[in-house]
């Protein structure tokens, strides 16, 4: 079983420091449905960094969804930069972003990706996604 940190609400969010954690993935975490691909992809970062694998696991389409997530406890999350982000068709979306990081004491590294969503209901869920020029 994964541990979940905290972010206090008047910490910043880990995927937009200069707005409070309660004003932005805060309450996507605490059950309010991300109103966009964007958003839950933004909060999924959140949940990464946060290491919250119930809400990585909650908003992961089940046709792909793991039996679990695995944190790195010496992974350090440096950033996020969304690249882009568009509507592909009816209730289907595309981010494409770079999240920065750093394990243990060895240099930066970056995960560049484009993430698949979909809209069930009232839901954005993460589909699966495709690495792009990934590198260390």
């Amino acid at each position: 079983m994964q541990v979940t940190r905290r972010a206090p609400s008047f910490e910043p969010c880990p995927c937009e420091p200069s707005r409070p954690y309660a004003e932005c993935c805060g309450r996507w975490h605490a059950g309010t449905p991300a109103p966009s691909a964007e958003a839950l992809m933004r909060s999924r970062y959140a949940a990464f960094v946060l290491c919250n694998e119930a809400y990585l696991l909650s908003t992961w389409h089940p046709s792909t969804r793991p039996a679990g997530v695995t944190f790195d406890r010496g992974q350090q999350w440096l950033g996020l930069k969304v690249v882009a982000a568009s509507v592909t068709g009816v209730n289907q979306a595309e981010v494409e972003f770079i999240a920065r990081y750093r394990i243990g004491g060895g240099s930066a590294a970056r995960l560049h990706e484009r993430s698949r969503f979909v809209l069930e209901g009232e839901r954005w869920l993460y589909v699966d996604g495709e690495q792009r020029g990934t590198r260390r």
